[in-house]
């Protein structure tokens, strides 16, 4: 995750510690969804979880990256089985552990599992579509003690329908955001970025001031279940930079009118690049910070099989919630304690030791230190290595620092890798300035060479 109003205006936020390991004190120490205290380097975390617990889903969303929908999946664990995950969870460690689906309100046993976790001691947080999140639904969700609630919204109204495949989904969202705030419980907001949605950027920021909702996700799409198949949403690097420039130019405009809500994306480690290339413009000072927290956070080399895993509703364990075709292992064979600390699997070895395996451009980019490489999934899904570019990245080779004489030596080497074409033309301008990411497959990606 890239903490704009952490990064911009030095907001303190209960993710500090695991982020950019600073130690979270006061309000946000109370309403943290993760430890107070920092870990000696983001190379050491204990990852954050997010577990599938369901397949199953009451919607069925074009960019789903479980590829779910309203049926019921054979094969889920068990709630013995799923029990004996917490303890090892909570004798593990992790730091917090977000439980998603499908919907993981679906799950037969889902409340009785949540207030376990949180008998021993772990955080959770929620991922949902909201539209089940009726009064007393917010309210036992707030006495089991979830730190947070993930709402998603792809949009407003038909824009939202339209990604949730179902009408009305907009509606029963809106009504579940002020149904867990009634009750008090923490929640936010979570919109993929595509260019379905773009347009509701500015109203999707008018919702949140007139809801009161203080925290927005904002996702870059990763080509992973039915959201490989939607190349009609793929957006090009400057709409992805009009995207950014949007929600970094809301940030600092609405603080300055007191809204101090936290505003972050997620799954492109690139925007903090970009957000410090632009603080450097104009507010040098803070542009130094900005590079400090990054460089600690390593992006994505500490991140996918570090200091995030995956559990799926099969009891698989994978390096992110995006690459569920590749499993370490499975917890009803090994406790993901053993499973995350056993380095005989080649790709989570490389994981954790990435730097000489990166190729490409990002193998000679100048930001590797702040961006790690970014999301070693995109990478596999497009180029059908984890080694090669993210190409997601939306830097010119000159704002890399890379020289035509880097390029010519690297395909001398056989590691250059073409960029995406349909990702670097221009379009236009989308209305409100907003934009969406891709969809690549390897039968339109630029070949290695």
């Amino acid at each position: 995750m890239i903490h704009l109003s952490k990064l911009l205006l030095d907001q303190v936020s209960s993710g500090d510690a695991l982020r950019y390991g600073e130690k979270v004190t006061g309000h946000a120490a109370q309403i943290g969804t993760v430890p107070t205290a920092a870990p000696k380097s983001a190379h050491e975390r204990r990852p954050v979880i997010v577990w599938n617990l369901t397949r199953s889903c009451n919607l069925r969303c074009i960019h789903c990256y479980t590829d779910s929908e309203a049926k019921k999946y054979s094969g889920e664990l068990s709630s013995e089985e799923a029990r004996s995950v917490v303890d090892d969870l909570a004798a593990f460690g992790v730091p917090a552990v977000l439980l998603s689906g499908g919907e993981p309100l679906v799950r037969h046993d889902f409340w009785d599992l949540s207030a376990y976790a949180r008998s021993k001691g772990l955080r959770l947080t929620l991922s949902t579509n909201g539209t089940l999140i009726d009064p007393p639904t917010a309210q036992r969700l707030k006495d089991v003690g979830f730190s947070y609630i993930g709402i998603s919204l792809d949009g407003i109204g038909p824009t939202n329908d339209h990604f949730r495949g179902k009408e009305g989904a907009f509606d029963a969202a809106v009504q579940a955001f002020r149904n867990c705030k009634a009750v008090g419980q923490r929640v936010g907001l979570r919109l993929t970025l595509t260019r379905h949605n773009a347009k509701d950027l500015p109203e999707i920021f008018e919702f949140l001031e007139a809801e009161g909702i203080e925290r927005a996700c904002f996702y870059h799409l990763v080509y992973s279940g039915r959201g490989r198949g939607i190349s009609d949403s793929d957006l090009t690097h400057a709409e992805t930079r009009q995207a950014i420039d949007f929600l970094i130019e809301r940030t600092l405009s609405d603080a300055t009118k007191g809204a101090a809500r936290e505003i972050l994306t997620v799954d492109n480690h690139i925007d903090g690049v970009y957000l410090y290339m632009k603080t450097l413009q104009r507010d040098p000072a803070r542009a130094e910070e900005i590079a400090k927290l990054l460089e600690w956070n390593g992006g994505g080399r500490n991140s996918s099989g570090v200091g995030i895993a995956d559990i799926d509703f099969l009891g698989n364990v994978h390096a992110d919630q995006f690459w569920q075709d590749y499993s370490f292992g499975n917890v009803r064979e090994r406790p993901f304690s053993k499973i995350w600390t056993d380095l005989s699997d080649e790709l989570l070895r490389g994981l954790r030791d990435q730097r000489g395996r990166i190729q490409g451009k990002c193998s000679v980019c100048k930001w590797y230190s702040m961006c790690g490489g970014g999301l070693r999934v995109r990478a596999q899904r497009v180029y059908g290595t984890p080694w090669a570019p993210d190409p997601a990245c939306y830097l010119t080779n000159e704002e890399c620092g890379i020289s035509p004489a880097d390029v010519e030596a690297l395909k001398a080497r056989g590691r250059w890798f073409a960029p995406l074409a349909h990702l670097s033309e221009p379009r236009a301008t989308l209305p409100g300035g907003g934009a969406s990411n891709g969809v690549a497959t390897p039968a339109n990606a630029g070949a290695g060479r």
